[in-house]
């Protein structure tokens, strides 16, 4: 039976920002089936783990990017030993900082996002854009790039992905998820901190964290073969 990983895009963005990334591992791992699923289309935020864990099947190898990395993680804890790993992208424990977790975005600026984007959604999603690309190698193309895979999803759906990014806290999922993880963080990065890679190291000194330098927070867009390639060491060394 062949290894199935199946990864999650971020907030508001569909499944073809993740296809360099699908491309470059089917390309390293041959045997691996790598299959990019959408973010639920609910306006319910509490309703988004339950469709996802009835939607994905048992048995393969979760990840994600940001958001997809959160809710990959919520699932992993869920499913524990039918979930072969956990890999995220870009992705913080606590997207919103919390008195706990700083090593997030402050939550003031969150906040005002947020209500920026019930607001304005189509102003904020190009602020968002603009985001994504910072700290990358050329922040304009990274944008056109992100603008082309952005989600359709209404923006009653897209607010619901923002609360989960208020409200989720990943700790727990990842404490209570006993198999094997892997977290990449980005040095450049504008929306995850890149003091959480350390925060995270120091918090679960078991899992492995990599932090990639000249990168930003679409990381596995702007740096698809990088990403690629420590995901598949990494799934190599748990099946040898």
């Amino acid at each position: 039976m062949r290894d199935q990983l199946i990864l999650l895009p971020g907030w508001a963005f569909g499944p073809a920002a993740l296809q360099p990334l699908c491309e470059a591992l089917t390309e390293l791992v041959p045997d691996l089936d790598v299959v990019i699923e959408p973010l639920p289309e609910l306006e319910d935020a509490d309703a988004w783990l339950e469709e996802l864990d009835q939607r994905l099947p048992n048995e393969s190898w979760l990840g994600g990017w940001s958001l997809g990395g959160t809710l990959a993680a919520e699932l992993a804890a869920r499913r524990v030993d039918t979930c072969r790993g956990l890999i995220t992208i870009a992705s913080n424990p606590c997207f919103r900082a919390r008195p706990q977790w700083p090593e997030a975005m402050a939550a003031d600026i969150f906040d005002a996002f947020h209500e920026a984007f019930r607001l304005d959604p189509e102003e904020t999603l190009k602020r968002f854009r603009l985001l994504c690309s910072r700290g990358g190698y050329d922040p304009r193309t990274l944008a056109r790039q992100l603008e082309v895979s952005q989600s359709a999803s209404a923006p009653a759906v897209l607010n619901a992905g923002l609360q989960l990014l208020a409200d989720l806290d990943g700790r727990g999922a990842l404490h209570g998820y006993f198999g094997p993880q892997l977290h990449l963080f980005a040095d450049g990065d504008a929306l995850v901190p890149a003091a959480a890679c350390d925060a995270l190291r120091r918090w679960m000194p078991g899992v492995e964290a990599e932090l990639l330098a000249g990168a930003s927070h679409a990381l596995p867009l702007e740096r698809a073969d990088d990403v690629a390639s420590a995901i598949a060491a990494f799934i190599k060394g748990q099946v040898e």
